[in-house]
């Protein structure tokens, strides 16, 4: 069975501009521009496995959630390969992007002042899910996720760790065969913490879904990931068991 996930040899460089600071910064900058290339990721290679749970980890600034986003389509390589459930993710297929889901701990994807059942029924909207469909697949991550109480409250009156069991009710109602998750359990306090390493544990284990997880947290390594990815400016580091 081919790879879920396939790297060779991706890299990614951002160039941007210097620019002094004041007004007479920004008008020499005008007139005469100095750019700087910054490489991010590296010549990276590495797959992952159906059914895999894999941990990417490195030190800030290492390059882990510039290459989360261009395994989703977010950002485009600069060179290399990369092939993510045999499409080519920066092209974002409509029908691939039905099959994969990603969370970021620091970005939500709710609408603050409204009820978390308000952007869920924009989900169901835009991944074309029928009403059962929609129905079952709510039903059953809310009652894992112990968030059915929680659908009619407006998000911005929701803890942290509430609002990040909600996200992931979120990003899996439409049934992803793969997940992407950039620091799921950041800020939250250690209950919290157990419950979403619980519910993706058995998501892991129960459905299968292949997760790709970023974290600072050993904590979250150490209850999840069978294998671990080590970044370090931009380059692999160590890639094996935990």
């Amino acid at each position: 069975m081919p790879a879920v996930v396939t790297v060779r040899d991706l890299t990614k460089t951002y160039r941007f501009h210097q620019q002094g600071a004041g007004v007479l910064g920004a008008l020499k900058s005008v007139v005469r521009r100095r750019y700087e290339t910054r490489l991010a990721v590296d010549r990276i290679s590495f797959t992952v496995e159906r059914g895999e749970f894999l941990g990417l980890l490195g030190p800030n600034g290492a390059g882990k959630t510039t290459t989360l986003k261009m395994l989703c389509g977010l950002l485009h390589p600069t060179s290399g390969e990369l092939n993510v459930l045999g499409r080519i993710p920066a092209r974002r297929e409509r029908d691939h992007l039905r099959r994969i889901s990603m969370v970021m701990g620091q970005k939500s994807m709710l609408w603050w002042d409204v009820p978390a059942m308000d952007s869920l029924l924009l989900h169901k909207d835009m991944y074309g899910m029928s009403d059962k469909d929609f129905r079952d697949s709510l039903a059953e991550l809310a009652e894992l996720l112990g968030v059915t109480d929680l659908l009619a409250v407006q998000v911005r009156k929701t803890s942290l760790g509430e609002r990040m069991r909600l996200e992931l009710l979120a990003a899996l109602l439409h049934r992803p065969e793969l997940l992407f998750l950039d620091e799921p359990t950041i800020g939250l306090d250690a209950e919290a913490k157990a419950r979403v390493r619980g519910f993706l544990a058995t998501l892991n284990r129960e459905r299968g879904t292949t997760i790709v997880l970023t974290s600072h947290d050993m904590g979250d390594i150490e209850a999840l990931c069978q294998r671990i990815v080590v970044i370090e400016q931009g380059r692999i580091a160590y890639d094996g068991a935990r």
